[in-house]
């Protein structure tokens, strides 16, 4: 990898991360598009700079953490499944089988339709006053519904939201909810792959991760602000036809330049 494409994808990843479009999705199309050839050093590289994306929203939510001990325990509660599920899966290979850009295409088309059809249902008004109040045994449940984001393509990001609109938030609470469990969830997915491969990248590698890092940080600071807005005022439908647009196209590069997930 070299600068220009570790730049490329820190700016796809900030904008994408909290965007109910995949990030994951978009990162793994945009690395056949700029023809990365170390994937081992790839797949890490886009798991780790997501955790400078979860630090431009804790930097936004800090005074979220500062009210009192409720929020720790909710999103601990909600982080369970994925950590349990996640756990599994990276264990038996599951996440690296999907890693293809077939699933990839066909899971954000599939969502971008889940988007538009739902979209009308997002606007009920919110059954909870604040996201403190929610009971445990819904963010447990959100948490589950997060694990479905683990198919790339799908969106951490989208999966999250609609479980929380689906548990009583509003679309506001449900996009804050959703970023606050990021945290929690991206930080023991870095955590892991430093642990596992940190010895394995040399002093370059280090140098990509902490660009990709800041710019990933700076356009995730950016994305959020404009999402919230964004979301309050239009709803999903023009995400979902945005997933659905990007989906076909890359799914017909595919299938045209027969791309592979080992080349």
């Amino acid at each position: 990898m070299n600068l220009i494409q570790a730049v490329i994808l820190g700016i796809i990843e900030g904008i994408t991360e909290f965007l109910p479009i995949s990030s994951t999705g978009h990162m793994k199309l945009a690395e056949y598009l700029l023809v990365v050839h170390d994937k081992a050093f790839a797949n890490n590289f886009e798991i780790i700079i997501q955790f400078a994306a979860i630090l431009a929203v804790l930097s936004m939510y800090y005074k979220r953490f500062l009210v009192g001990m409720d929020i720790y325990f909710k999103l601990i509660v909600a982080f369970i499944p994925a950590a349990i599920i996640g756990f599994i899966a990276e264990k038996v290979g599951l996440i690296d089988m999907l890693l293809n850009p077939f699933v990839v295409c066909i899971s954000l088309v599939l969502g971008g339709v889940v988007l538009i059809v739902f979209d009308k249902w997002t606007e009920k008004p919110s059954e909870i006053v604040s996201l403190e109040a929610i009971p445990y045994q819904s963010a447990f449940i959100i948490g589950l519904i997060q694990c479905i984001s683990m198919i790339p393509g799908v969106s951490r990001s989208a999966a999250t939201i609609f479980g929380g609109i689906y548990k009583g938030f509003d679309r506001k609470q449900a996009a804050e909810f959703s970023f606050l469990l990021a945290i929690p969830t991206m930080m023991g997915a870095t955590g892991l792959k430093l642990i596992k491969h940190h010895k394995e990248f040399h002093q370059e590698q280090y140098l990509m991760l902490a660009i990709g890092g800041a710019v990933a940080f700076i356009f995730a600071f950016i994305a959020v602000k404009a999402f919230i807005s964004f979301l309050t005022k239009y709803g999903f439908k023009y995400f979902g036809l945005y997933r659905i647009i990007i989906g076909a196209v890359f799914l017909l590069l595919a299938l045209v330049f027969k791309w592979e997930i080992d080349k």
